[in-house]
């Protein structure tokens, strides 16, 4: 293992979003998806992502260079799709009348920090997933 960080290391690196502000985003999107059952079908598609990029993420810290230069092609492909279903969540619902507001507030992509935010974002959305699983 390469480092053990903790959410008060993350807090001091330039871009980041606080667990608040990932919790309102977050909010933001449920209440705009509502029962929508196509919204929420993009929703699913999102967190399908989220998951498997945060689980390559996670991982990250145990790995060996090597492993990481295998791996990060991966990385970045799962990276992009979490973008990609932000990206199709929020135009979607742009259509239905919502404001998807939250989208501007998560970075723009071909921003270094805002690239990363939406990535941490993703990482959110797979532990509030994995913790209302139980």
């Amino acid at each position: 293992m390469t480092s053990a960080d903790t959410f008060q290391d993350y807090l001091k690196e330039p871009g980041h979003l606080t667990f608040d502000q990932m919790a309102a985003i977050h909010q933001e999107i449920v209440e705009e998806v509502g029962q929508d059952e196509e919204a929420l079908e993009f929703y699913g598609y999102l967190v399908v992502a989220a998951a498997k990029y945060a689980n390559t993420r996670a991982l990250w810290c145990t790995m060996d260079k090597m492993e990481k230069m295998e791996k990060d092609s991966g990385r970045t492909s799962g990276h992009d799709s979490v973008i990609t279903n932000l990206n199709m969540l929020a135009r979607f619902l742009k259509t239905q009348g919502k404001p998807a507001l939250w989208r501007d507030r998560l970075g723009d992509e071909t921003d270094r920090y805002g690239r990363k935010a939406l990535g941490d974002f993703a990482c959110y959305l797979a532990f509030v997933c994995g913790i209302n699983a139980r």
